[in-house]
């Protein structure tokens, strides 16, 4: 197993949990410090993935563009629970690895909280969106799964509504519940669930119909320029 990969584990389920219990004790609006410091933690994996090589700018380039557009997906749609946020981050773990597709996800959703309002969610949504990414490229790495429109879309329904969504549900119940138990969860978890269905229709529609495209335009840069040429996201 690559060192990136034993990196990224370590963080998804060490630190970045440990982060953010130990955030939700600290007094005052302590959830600026954990976000920065779960942007920090994200970087790990991230940098040990260019280890061996010279990363070059136009990568990091891209992927600034990349955590851009994500915003730029959450925000531009005007509808509640239906934004295209999420297709984004897959396609960019789709194209460019799993520990990219993570930094992605969890740098837009730190970043669109600007126009959305930080609080003590913003760490969940970072995890949350991050794993969207994650699991998108690696599932798609080493040709697993087939880069179709149809499967990637089906994909996406299915990871938002099944993974992401739950997770996002479950900062709920941290952080609204005073006591926390199943009898007192299950309902933040229903009432969550059609919100995680409308996110993965839109999620669906976006791959569907401009998965392929991106994807193509991604792919042409990485062959263009050498870009992510040693990128190996098999665990």
């Amino acid at each position: 197993m690559k060192k990136s990969n034993i990196a990224t584990l370590i963080v998804l389920f060490a630190l970045i949990p440990a982060t953010l219990y130990f955030g939700t004790i600290l007094p005052g609006r302590s959830y600026y410090f954990t976000g920065t410091l779960i942007v920090i933690e994200l970087l790990i994996p991230f940098f040990m993935a260019f280890e061996g090589r010279k990363p070059q700018a136009r990568e990091l380039v891209t992927i600034a563009v990349m955590c851009a557009l994500a915003v730029a997906a959450r925000a531009a749609i005007p509808i509640p629970n239906f934004k295209a946020i999420f297709a984004v981050i897959m396609i960019s773990g789709i194209a460019f690895g799993a520990e990219t597709g993570f930094l992605v996800g969890a740098i837009s959703a730190f970043a669109s909280n600007f126009f959305y309002g930080q609080g003590p969610y913003t760490p969940w949504q970072m995890l949350g969106y991050g794993v969207a990414g994650l699991i998108a490229g690696f599932s798609f790495a080493k040709k697993r799964l087939p880069r179709k429109p149809l499967v990637m879309a089906v994909f996406g329904f299915i990871s938002v509504v099944l993974i992401v969504g739950p997770v996002l549900d479950t900062s709920s119940v941290f952080l609204t519940l005073p006591a926390i138990s199943w009898g007192t969860a299950w309902p933040l978890y229903i009432s969550g669930f059609s919100v995680n269905v409308s996110q993965g229709i839109c999620t669906f529609l976006v791959l569907l119909l401009l998965g392929k495209p991106l994807l193509e335009k991604l792919d042409r840069l990485k062959v263009k320029y050498g870009m992510m040429e040693a990128h190996d996201d098999g665990v």
